[in-house]
């Protein structure tokens, strides 16, 4: 993954990020207004021609059409929105006012049902109204009946994002200086600071304070309840939403699940490795892909190990416009790679076939498609906002660990976070903030098995102090698995019945490992 020194800081940022790199995009159909006294409409010029409201009452707030774009794509959603500002310093109603990006994705149903869908999107850093698109397949069944609320965590999309514009941003062609000092990082960090501190101030930018923007926001739509959809980082969100307004919530699901107690960064070595050797081991089980790659684990290090001894510069064609670029590569940028690669199961299973083909000298395949994963991942993230929720939330907690100094990632990310953390401001974390979520409201737990990120055993940690949930492992799958086969009929039946004990979830049970491919053709018959 490209990783430019100018923005050093980002190295280890990319945290319980949503697996965007999974999500396929979906331009839902446009909401039509059913018959709903709460909507104006323009005089018609002729009775056979149906007009589109021009506005929609919702509680308190007055909703106007508008179209939702996804970064990269002139592909747009239907919704309606409403401007929603709130304090930036809850603490001081005279404070800054920010104003946050609010859109509802409105049912089709003549009467919607009076509990409303919220979406709350992954990273720390990504944004409700452009993660959409990637759950939207998912959710589409459940928004039959259904509004669905989008609102962009303050700090990202549309809601006072903290964007540091990197200098020289749009050069191309340029080798990337990865391997950054601290104090390089130290001092892109106070630049980065220089450029928001204008009109934010990131003390301000937490899941503490994001969950009481959230809370405002039901207040104004006429306080009904929550179904709470979170994805990575929003499952963080959800929990704590959860914790601090237990009667706003009607039911939690909760995918790629990050326990309240976890420090964010302490496990990404571990898991990273565990979720390597999983993926590896289905290779060296079959014996044509055993055969053709021989230990692909053992093959990884031994090219982590010649790139520790040699960083280089290496040229690769971009698969978007087959110009030539030039990166370093480095055992660092080798570790970034890798980890985006073993978010999906489609790109996990080119990972053998890659790292072989990079340690015979061809680092087009690896470096090529890293480039396509790292370029979506970087429009749909807002790091200054993953700094705020990070330094808050977990720096101070973290801590290296010797045994991970062996792993493809290393301390890398760890060192990254708590060297940045040092200079970013920092705002305060509540008490009870790593106390686990202890509640009787339905919840519907998700994992894949292979999730490097988020594995199984968070799941399995959080489940432990809900009574009334439900833990599923998705078999072969990695990280974000709502939209893997049935799953969406399964989340569907959850939030409709809440019903755990008769939730029919055999459908699931048909989900398999994508096979290793054997060459760019794909995997043995």
């Amino acid at each position: 993954m490209a990783i430019k020194g100018r923005t050093a800081f980002r190295v280890g940022v990319l945290v319980v990020v949503a697996a965007v790199l999974g999500w396929k995009h979906f331009h839902p159909p446009a909401a039509v207004a059913a018959d709903d006294s709460s909507a104006t409409s323009a005089p018609v010029d002729h009775p056979s021609t149906p007009v589109k409201p021009q506005a929609w009452k919702l509680g308190s707030l007055t909703l106007t059409p508008c179209e939702l774009g996804q970064p990269n794509s002139g592909l747009s959603t239907a919704a309606w929105c409403a401007p929603f500002e709130v304090p930036e310093n809850r603490d001081d109603p005279n404070s800054r006012k920010i104003h946050l990006k609010l859109a509802i994705i409105r049912s089709s149903a003549q009467v919607a049902s009076k509990d409303m869908l919220v979406m709350l999107a992954g990273g720390p850093g990504q944004a409700a109204t452009e993660s959409w698109p990637g759950v939207a397949t998912a959710l589409q069944p459940l928004a039959a009946h259904r509004h669905v609320v989008l609102l962009d965590q303050r700090g990202t999309g549309g809601s006072n994002p903290l964007t540091c514009k990197d200098e020289g941003e749009g050069t191309e062609g340029g080798s990337e200086d990865i391997d950054a000092s601290a104090e390089r990082q130290k001092q892109e960090t106070e630049r980065c600071l220089k450029q928001i501190e204008s009109k934010a101030d990131p003390r301000y930018y937490t899941t503490t304070i994001a969950a009481q923007d959230l809370e405002d926001v039901r207040k104004a739509l006429g306080s009904p309840e929550f179904d709470l959809v979170g994805v990575s980082y929003g499952t963080r969100m959800a929990q704590q939403y959860a914790m601090r307004y237990p009667n706003a919530v009607r039911s939690l699901v909760l995918d790629g699940v990050v326990p309240n107690e976890l420090v964010l960064g302490e496990d990404f070595a571990r898991n990273l490795d565990d979720a390597l050797k999983a993926q590896f081991a289905q290779c060296t089980a079959d014996e044509a892909c055993r055969k053709r790659f021989n230990d692909p684990y053992q093959t990884l290090y031994q090219l982590r190990d010649a790139l520790r001894a040699n960083p280089h510069k290496v040229s690769f064609r971009d698969p978007q416009n087959y110009q030539t670029v030039q990166r370093t590569l480095s055992e660092y940028s080798l570790a970034s790679v890798v980890r985006m690669f073993a978010y999906s199961p489609l790109t996990a299973a080119l990972l053998p076939l890659s790292i072989d083909a990079a340690a015979h000298g061809d680092v087009g395949p690896l470096l090529g498609q890293a480039k396509l994963l790292s370029g979506d991942l970087s429009d749909t993230m807002n790091g200054g906002m993953q700094m705020a929720v990070i330094c808050s939330e977990d720096a101070d907690l973290l801590t290296p660990r010797d045994e991970d100094a062996h792993t493809i990632l290393g301390t890398r990310m760890v060192d990254t976070l708590r060297t940045t953390c040092s200079v970013w401001p920092k705002g305060t974390r509540p008490a009870d903030f790593h106390q686990p979520l202890k509640t009787n409201t339905p919840v519907l737990l998700l994992s894949g098995q292979l999730d490097p990120v988020t594995p199984p055993r968070y799941g399995e940690q959080v489940a432990r102090n809900l009574p009334n949930s439900r833990h599923i492992v998705l078999t072969g799958q990695g990280h974000n698995v709502i939209n893997a086969g049935c799953a969406p009929q399964v989340v569907k039946h959850f939030i409709e019945d809440l019903d755990l004990k008769t939730l029919d979830v055999t459908c699931l049970q048909r989900l398999q490992p994508t096979p290793t491919f054997i060459d760019f053709n794909g995997a043995t018959p």
